[in-house]
């Protein structure tokens, strides 16, 4: 049995985030450290941090018998738990003094907490492994037009999350896109030296156009409603991209009847009356559809897909009638029909 000191002692596992500047600690926890023995399992940024600045830090093994030993030279110790928290180390330390609770008391410190989106680090680093040298050959054969398709395809999946109302799909969909993003950004790094541009530009042309776009928040500019700011908005968007049209910057790509609503609008608010195509062809006609949906205040793009996901419906209504007394789709291949 390890000899402890007279009165309880106190074990102190002092607990970092691990993506934070090595060092970065509260005013707590650096009182702590220069008050009282420092030890850790290995070495490391923050103990090399430490010893920096005049504070010692030992290696020695995650024995808890060693550390409770320590305690005959201080009554508090300090044991700097790795990047990954020493869990292990910490449950047998826990489970040692629970079984002779006069040795020691033991406490959790926080020297640092992870950010807000401290966990967007980890997906560049993983991502980051990924695309390098012995990671995975499919994502490194990509390219930004070969990936596109996904892109689409994962904010689609994201729209339907939306769309049914499940929050847990949602979160879900958005981090396959963030996939894109972060995998996009990571190829972009390896571009030549006039195209190359990484995820840390991306994240910073964001914030520059927030700020930018929101002088009633970042600038004291005083706005009388939610139309002002929308109004602000487009009048800072106009003159950032000095664009020749009032359609320019429309994503051309996206479904026709949200494309056409799209131009319309545009229109509208530039104060153009333009006619609209002459004929009786089926596109003029779904043309003059949206317009009718617009002023209705309707979305010609969600009706019509409520719509078709109802007749889907239906559809798997009707193959499940059919199931129901053996008949066979006619789209299935029959055993022995080649």
């Amino acid at each position: 049995m390890t000899e402890g000191p007279a009165t309880p002692g106190r074990i102190v596992l002092l607990v970092t985030s691990p993506r934070l500047p090595a060092g970065l600690l509260t005013a707590e926890a650096w009182d702590l450290v220069r008050a009282h023995p420092v030890y850790t399992a290995a070495d490391g940024e923050l103990p090399t941090a430490l010893r920096v600045t005049g504070v010692p830090v030992s290696v020695i093994a995650p024995d808890p018998e060693t550390l409770i030993g320590a305690l005959t030279t201080d009554p508090t110790v300090v044991w700097l738990a790795g990047p990954a928290g020493d869990e292990d180390f910490a449950r047998r330390l826990g489970l040692r003094l629970a079984r002779e609770p006069a040795l020691a008391e033991l406490e959790l410190m926080y020297g640092s907490w992870d950010p807000p989106g401290a966990r967007l680090l980890d997906a560049v680093a993983v991502m980051d492994r990924l695309v390098s040298p012995g990671g995975d050959p499919w994502k490194q054969q990509q390219t930004h037009r070969s990936l596109a398709p996904y892109l689409l395809e994962e904010s689609y999946e994201a729209y339907d999350a939306i769309g049914d109302g499940d929050l847990a799909a949602l979160r879900e969909e958005l981090g396959d896109v963030l996939l894109q993003v972060v995998l996009h950004a990571r190829l972009a790094e390896d571009l030549p030296d006039d195209q190359r541009w990484s995820v840390d530009d991306v994240a910073g042309g964001l914030v520059d156009k927030m700020v930018r776009r929101n002088p009633h928040v970042f600038a004291g500019e005083t706005v009388d409603g939610v139309e002002a700011i929308v109004e602000n908005w487009e009048r800072i968007k106009k003159a950032e991209k000095s664009r020749d049209s009032v359609l320019d910057g429309i994503a051309l790509s996206q479904p026709a009847l949200s494309l056409a609503a799209k131009i319309l609008e545009r229109a509208e608010r530039a104060g153009l009356d333009v006619p609209l195509p002459s004929g009786t062809d089926l596109g003029t006609a779904l043309l003059r559809l949206v317009v009718d949906a617009r002023a209705a205040g309707r979305d010609a793009e969600a009706d019509l897909r409520h719509a078709v996901l109802s007749h889907a419906a239906a559809v798997r209504a009707a193959e499940a009638a059919r199931l129901s007394t053996g008949e066979a789709n006619p789209g299935e291949t029959v055993a022995g029909s080649g």
